[in-house]
């Protein structure tokens, strides 16, 4: 029997691949299979169409998400500083989900836009419970978005060191630090 998870995550990751190399019209479902190293019949029978590659990739970003949100809610340093920290473009399964469904809400796909609002709000409750203040909260991820973008949309390759350094970083959060009230730092 074949290994049927293996092969549905290796179509989607095929799929994440060419979604972020070459959009939403190159990834289509002959090149996907080829890149998956599986027949056109053998993604069809995970994926009946390509609406439904579609709707597993937004499934696979969900799924991921809710790990990331897990792991911010308990992240030792607080939500902030994790979010901060993760908000650099390091290649995850979740950034590159992250990028290629971003590629297909740029396509007009309504429930990839639909799910990066989603988890973006997923994302701001966290911040906004964490520290309590939502005009701050909202700042945070207004930073959070820019230190993404710069790293993974521009599509420059390597952000500039001297804004994703660990000092860079560290600097970052001390100014964050100052708009928080003081009981979100206990």
């Amino acid at each position: 029997m074949p290994d049927t998870a293996s092969t549905r995550d290796r179509i989607l990751v095929a799929y994440e691949d060419l979604l972020i190399e070459a959009g939403e019209r190159g990834a289509t479902l002959d090149a996907v299979a080829a890149r998956a190293g599986v027949s056109k019949g053998g993604l069809l029978y995970h994926f009946g169409s390509k609406d439904a590659l579609s709707a597993g990739l937004v499934e696979r970003l969900q799924h991921l998400t809710g790990l990331d949100v897990r792991k911010m809610r308990a992240a030792p340093a607080g939500p902030v500083d994790y979010l901060i920290r993760t908000s650099i473009d390091s290649g995850s399964a979740l950034d590159r989900s992250l990028v290629a469904t971003s590629r297909l809400a740029q396509a007009d796909d309504p429930r990839a836009s639909e799910a990066l609002a989603a988890i973006r709000g997923e994302w701001l409750a966290v911040i906004t419970e964490s520290i309590g203040d939502p005009a701050v909260a909202r700042a945070i991820m207004l930073v959070s978005d820019g230190l993404y973008f710069n790293s993974a949309m521009l599509g420059m390759g390597t952000p500039d060191p001297a804004d994703v350094s660990a000092e860079a970083i560290d600097g970052l959060l001390t100014v964050l630090a100052r708009l928080t009230p003081p009981s979100a730092h206990d």
